[in-house]
């Protein structure tokens, strides 16, 4: 089960500026996911940007914001299209005037000068929006100027309708982009408003009406199916918070039961759910049992076993009996609240990739830009082209020169891996972590609770001496370790099963075992050692003891004053999913190690099981984290995968940290990068492959983009490319990229699937 504090809100983190320019006039459909305000910094003033689609225009908003004095934080949250602005009372002014001299429209979300709120949500989710029915008339007015231009004869009056159509569907389907487009001109900025308010206008001016007009109508469709297309992905793992149901039934003070909001119910409050219901809020199972499905929280395919004293998580569904559980988190800090929240903060971050195709973009616009600068002057002199035909194409370029496709194709395929990945209980903190999970080459693991279960269990047992009641002699020792709080004691009464006899004497003796009379007989449980103590040891019996031992086994043994009567191995025992985690990891060509703490022979046995080859026991933490350096000298590129407080140093200095997220504490979970929330192995892998995977499709897309861009150009320059072919090309490669990229966020199903 998965630690209620598993997930802790991350830190903001910075965004690297862009230099390109994509996805200007988004027209969004999608709705966000709703604004917690506990996430905005303490004094900053929130704002919706409806058009603020990625993260080049973000870097749009950063720069027209740099001159304004006063301004001490900004946070940014582009699954939301909201931005936090912490500024002085005299500079706010300011910074909203430079926000919409750049194009935008901020919209207050909290108190701002006496402003009135708008809802955090874009406006007309569905799908016949104001947006699409206004972009569907310009479309017909585009498709009437061809009509008029094709088939009515050349006259005045013919003409001035022709012009007066193209003028209506510019004006519908482009407003947005050319306020934004001669904003960035007026800065000296090229981005893609500006190329297709200077391509529409110049091909508007040379008397290319209709086909000016089918091409702004065409863009704007374009970018509004990109950005509905985007919002899939970024509010995919948004989508899990409709599976907590606002309401609860909690008990009273006089003992009723009373359904109230669930963002209203305090901390410690009961909380009733029947079966088939969904929890609303975490807690702790106080009465009843259940099976209860976790899937949108861990990724567990099977449903995990509820009784009292476990864990339940908000968004889960109860399936088979009744429970009451104690609320242990409100509802804004439920665990599914915790990881959507994380993942958009992952969102946010930029992956090594995408920082390079903004790099790229910012060279590639330009670049293109003078080149079409050079067709229009330069052809006519050199090629011998008309004035008209040199324009057509350096507009025909600019089109081609649309970075769209290219930017889009990063965000949208590592947003969709990550979400793919927290459906599936992994927790990916960043891109990044996501693009170099991919150059694993080792992976060091410690033992318990994260190879195995964390929790000893009895193993093997069987009689010893003269002994032969078997059953007698189990209920002795059964009802001696029930007495005893120590996890050996405890795994040996659990594992016997047998109801407990009554014993009296009861007495510990530290760092041996315990003692206890029934009916008057004087009976130790113990260890080795207090049995040597004894004098009742004898050579077959340090045999068996010696074997147990090599097995990695902790043994007990139950005598009375005369001779030993049984013998229980306990063990910490691997987890189902372990075994086949590492074959799936050297089949990837990485190398696992495994770091303990234990005995060598423990270590050694535990990872013969495991299937480990390379074992280091006895290693304080200190030794792991120097383990790891070793092994990224090694292999350049090394993981750690650990749960506990001793783990923390080695997760921290391991190119990844993987932390468990059932047997975790907060401080590994905290300084690793992934978290393994359902604490299978088997995600290990599955990371690992989902990486590459992204790695693949990253570079498909840049290719496609490229490539058929590529293609174009020569087609426009040397060929009979027209605006339309371009506007095509560009609005083909864009969807592709983006129906590329949403191919990650369905996984293929793996043998952790079937449990």
């Amino acid at each position: 089960m998965t630690n209620q504090n598993a997930l802790k809100p991350l830190a903001p983190r910075a965004h690297a500026p862009a230099e390109t320019a994509c996805c200007g006039n988004s027209a969004c459909g999608s709705a966000s996911a709703p604004i917690q305000m506990a996430d905005v910094p303490k004094g900053a003033l929130l704002f919706r940007i409806p058009t603020m689609d990625c993260a080049v225009e973000e870097s749009e908003i950063r720069r027209a914001l740099e001159p304004v004095r006063g301004i001490s934080g900004l946070r940014f949250r582009l699954g939301e299209r909201t931005m936090a602005i912490t500024a002085d009372d005299a500079a706010l002014p300011d910074a909203l005037a430079a926000i919409r001299k750049a194009g935008f429209k901020p919209e207050p979300l909290n108190d701002v000068a006496g402003a009135q709120p708008v809802a955090g949500g874009a406006a007309g989710a569905g799908f016949m929006t104001p947006e699409l029915l206004r972009l569907v008339a310009a479309l017909v007015l585009a498709i009437a100027a061809e009509t008029v231009s094709f088939l009515a004869p050349k006259g005045a009056g013919f003409t001035a309708l022709e012009m007066a159509l193209a003028l209506g569907a510019i004006g519908l389907a482009g407003l947005d982009t050319y306020k934004k487009g001669f904003a960035a001109l007026v800065r000296g900025r090229l981005n893609i408003n500006a190329l297709m308010a200077v391509a529409v206008t110049g091909a508007f001016l040379i008397g290319q009406w209709p086909e000016a007009a089918m091409v702004m109508a065409l863009y704007a469709i374009a970018e509004m199916i990109e950005a509905r297309a985007v919002d899939r992905a970024r509010n995919a793992i948004q989508g899990l918070l409709a599976l907590a149901p606002e309401q609860a039934e909690v008990r009273q003070p006089d003992g009723s039961w009373k359904t109230a909001k669930a963002d209203t119910v305090a901390l410690g409050a009961m909380v009733r759910i029947r079966p088939g219901e969904r929890v609303p809020l975490d807690g702790v199972v106080t009465q009843g049992t259940s099976a209860i499905d976790q899937a949108p929280v861990t990724g567990e395919s099977i449903p995990v076993d509820k009784a009292a004293g476990d864990a339940v998580f908000a968004g889960t569904v109860n399936q088979t009996g009744a429970l009451e559980f104690r609320v242990t988190a409100v509802a804004a800090n439920t665990t599914l609240a915790r990881i959507i929240h994380a993942v958009e903060e992952a969102q946010g971050s930029r992956a090594p990739t995408q920082r390079f195709v903004d790099k790229f973009a910012s060279v590639y616009t330009p670049a293109v830009f003078a080149v079409a600068i050079a067709v229009a002057v330069l052809t006519p002199w050199l090629m011998g082209w008309t004035w008209l035909q040199a324009i057509y194409k350096a507009l025909v370029l600019l089109v081609i020169a649309c970075p769209c496709a290219l930017v889009i194709s990063t965000p949208v395929t590592v947003v969709s891996a990550l979400a793919s990945a927290a459906r599936r209980g992994i927790l990916i903190k960043g891109g990044i972590y996501l693009e170099e999970a991919r150059k694993l080459k080792a992976v060091a693991l410690d033992k318990t609770g994260t190879i195995t279960e964390g929790k000893p269990r009895l193993v093997e047992s069987g009689l010893l001496g003269a002994a032969t009641d078997k059953d007698a002699v189990f209920a002795i020792a059964a009802s001696i370790a029930s007495r005893s709080d120590h996890p050996v004691s405890k795994a040996i009464a659990e594992g016997l099963e047998i109801e407990a006899l009554e014993v009296g004497d009861f007495t510990a003796l530290p760092g041996r075992g315990v003692q206890a009379t029934h009916e008057g007989r004087a009976y130790v449980l113990g260890n080795h050692r207090l049995i040597e103590e004894r004098g009742l040891c004898t050579p077959a019996l340090e045999a068996e003891l010696k074997r147990h031992e090599e097995a990695g086994r902790t043994v007990t043994l139950l005598a009375s004053g005369q001779e030993v009567l049984a013998l229980f191995a306990v063990a910490d025992t691997i987890k189902p999913s372990s075994r086949a985690a590492m074959a799936e990891l050297r089949a990837l060509g990485v190398t696992p190690v495994m770091l303990t703490g234990d005995n060598a022979a423990t270590a050694r046995a535990i990872g013969a099981h495991a299937g480990i080859e390379d074992v280091r026991g006895n290693l304080l933490p200190e030794e792991k984290l120097d383990a790891v350096k070793a092994l990224q000298q090694r292999h350049g590129v090394a993981g750690m995968v650990g749960d506990g407080i001793n783990d923390a140093p080695a997760l921290a200095q391991a190119t990844i940290g993987f932390a468990m997220g059932g047997a975790g504490t907060d401080t590994a979970m905290e300084a690793a990068d992934v978290v393994i929330m359902n604490d299978d192995l088997r995600r290990l892998p599955e990371t690992i492959r989902l990486s590459r995977r992204a790695h693949a499709v990253l570079w498909q897309n840049i290719t496609l983009a490229l490539g058929i861009k590529g293609a174009f150009f020569v087609l426009a320059v040397f060929g009979s490319a027209t605006m339309w072919m371009a506007v095509f090309a560009d609005m083909g490669a864009s969807l592709l990229v983006v129906a590329n990229g949403l191919r990650l966020m369905r996984m293929p199903k793996t043998a952790g699937d079937r449990g």
